[in-house]
């Protein structure tokens, strides 16, 4: 399968959606060439403003603008799309139900040798609490654009996350549902809903379970907030063992999501792939999935220890 950057789709998205809709004004905060938003300022530099390093400019700029009319695509590095502006996210930006569109790259430890300062993975948590805003985390590209298609045509605060590295195509551009997951393979017995890069780690970690004699269903879950709860008990009914995964803390994120409907609907055993309340560090991507256990290996390992959990009740 293919490797894509997802930010590269972004950036060539937003030149279509340019192109097509005059009401479309992209902001960045001094990092265009590597969030892809340059290919918009290049073609349309009278709707392209580059604040600077002002991350709470960037989104008090962006309200402003969108209370004007205008469709916002606000971007920089995942890192300083959330925690510098996060007074301005919740009370300019949400507050008010502006019409702001957040897509942050360089989500994840997957950030690699810039290091715990740049590595993104409370970022999530920091945002889903906050009434009105949409949290996406595609798994590949094809899924980054529909995601910025989708927050296009939905009115209202949006967080759409983004890695630095290419990922591996998985999802062979199927349509995109706000709201809604998917199951990418089936299974009789776990399910592994991931979202992020974390879908192509348990489709490998599918593998894995397959040698062990054990079934795995593959659900992607690309929006965290409004998370498909429909899905997670359908999962927990039929399975009764869920493993979450992804590259983001323990606390806060798609685990806490997940873990959060099944305490009121359908209450069962759920383990998590994610970082388990740590910093991250400087080190190659692939060392840094590994040393936090980020990996097919890790995935099967808990799922194979919530089936023995599970057996012995």
């Amino acid at each position: 399968m293919e490797k894509l950057y997802a930010r590269d789709l972004y950036g060539q998205t937003l030149l279509e959606l340019g192109k097509k809709d005059p009401r479309v004004v992209v902001l960045d905060a001094d990092l265009s060439g590597s969030t892809r938003t340059a290919i918009f300022g290049k073609e349309f530099p009278e709707r392209f403003f580059n604040v600077g390093v002002a991350e709470q400019n960037l989104m008090a700029t962006a309200a402003g603008l969108s209370s004007c009319g205008k469709i916002v695509f606000a971007s920089t590095f995942a890192m300083f799309a959330t925690a510098r502006p996060l007074d301005q996210i919740r009370n300019t930006v949400c507050y008010n139900n502006c019409n702001v569109k957040i897509v942050a790259t360089h989500g994840g430890i997957t950030v690699g040798e810039d290091g715990a300062s740049h590595q993104a993975i409370e970022d999530v948590g920091f945002l889903r609490p906050i009434p009105n805003i949409r949290i996406i985390v595609p798994c590949d590209a094809w899924e980054a654009r529909a995601a910025v298609l989708a927050a296009y045509e939905t009115e209202g605060p949006f967080y759409i996350r983004l890695g630095r590295s290419k990922a591996r195509t998985v999802t062979q551009k199927p349509p995109f549902e706000l709201g809604k997951g998917q199951t990418i393979e089936d299974g009789r017995d776990v399910a592994l809903v991931a979202c992020g890069i974390m879908v192509n780690e348990a489709l490998q970690a599918r593998d894995v379970l397959k040698e062990q004699g054990i079934s795995a269903a593959v659900i992607n879950m690309p929006t965290i907030k409004p998370v498909d709860e429909d899905l997670i008990v359908r999962m927990a009914e039929r399975f009764g063992k869920i493993v979450v995964c992804e590259e983001h803390q323990v606390i806060g994120g798609l685990y806490s999501a997940v873990c959060e409907v099944l305490a009121r609907t359908r209450p069962v055993r759920v383990a998590a792939v994610a970082v388990d309340n740590k910093f991250g560090q400087s080190g190659n991507p692939e060392e840094l999935m590994k040393h936090y256990g980020l990996t097919p290996g890790g995935i099967a390992d808990k799922a194979v220890n919530l089936c023995r959990q599970t057996s012995g009740n």
